[in-house]
């Protein structure tokens, strides 16, 4: 397997679609970051109603590990979309036939393809741990390791990304559509799932029942609520009115959904003609 991820490496290492987005997820990583601090610093704090903010810093060791992880989330699209051009273009130029044709079997493909997405999960983790370390370094306060958890969030989303779009790829096999049916996908779900988390809300005020904010139980969505941004006092505010975060459900279907792109992306491929 590790020969097989040396040729993987070859066909990307000189990509230039895999320079530019590698790169600009770097970039953007730290500059979503920097810009989250100078806006809750500058502006939030700053604000007529933003006293009671004043005291509060998201990059704080105490902070750090889960706003980096929640800030960083909203780029994950990156590396999907890189998935997506990688193994759409192994169809559109025939290099899965002549892998298969020189000895791969259908399942040593499919598994690169998988392993390749657990690299890119691996990878986006990596940095956003040298990127809370270094947000939390430059805030003066004492290491801490509050919320560390949202790093391990943040992989299970990543990795939930990265195999949907290996899933959407075995799919769809054209480029440009499967990127399209990957952020159409992801639209439909956020819409789907606004809807859900209002009507969550309504019947926990109607005292019916507290189910747990119902968006956070969809496929994509799941990871997603894994993910939020740490709890200050404006944040407080709202935790009345909200449903209770069931953490440990929202975690259970993730992992659940996340197994279920591996097995329906595996036996696709399987099956698919080549």
């Amino acid at each position: 397997m590790l020969n097989l991820l040396r040729i993987e490496w070859l066909k990307i290492k000189n990509y230039t679609a895999f320079k530019v987005l590698s790169i600009f997820f770097v970039i953007g990583v730290v500059l979503t970051n920097y810009i989250v601090y100078e806006v809750n610093k500058n502006i939030v704090g700053n604000s007529p109603g933003g006293l009671m903010l004043s005291s509060f810093n998201p990059y704080n060791f105490d902070n750090t590990w889960q706003s980096t992880s929640y800030a960083t989330g909203f780029l994950l699209i990156l590396p999907a979309m890189l998935i997506i051009i990688l193994i759409t273009n192994e169809y559109t130029f025939r290099t899965n036939r002549q892998n298969i044709i020189d000895g791969w079997s259908r399942n040593e493909f499919i598994t690169v393809k998988l392993l390749l997405a657990l690299i890119f999960a691996v990878v986006s983790t990596m940095i956003v741990f040298l990127t809370a370390f270094s947000f939390g370094l430059l805030s003066g306060t004492s290491l801490a390791w509050n919320g560390f958890s949202h790093v391990g969030f943040f992989f299970l989303k990543s990795l939930s990304y990265n195999v949907f779009a290996v899933l959407v790829s075995v799919l769809v096999k054209k480029t440009g559509f499967a990127i399209g049916v990957y952020f159409i996908y992801l639209g439909a779900e956020n819409i789907l799932s606004q809807i859900l988390d209002f009507w969550s809300i309504k019947l926990k005020a109607d005292h019916t029942a507290d189910l747990g904010s119902l968006g956070d139980y969809l496929p994509m969505n799941a990871s997603d609520g894994l993910l939020t941004f740490p709890d200050n006092p404006l944040k407080s505010f709202t935790k009345g009115v909200l449903p209770t975060d069931y953490t440990y459900i929202v975690l259970s279907f993730a992992i659940a959904y996340l197994l279920l792109f591996v097995w329906w992306s595996r036996a696709k491929y399987l099956k698919v003609d080549l």
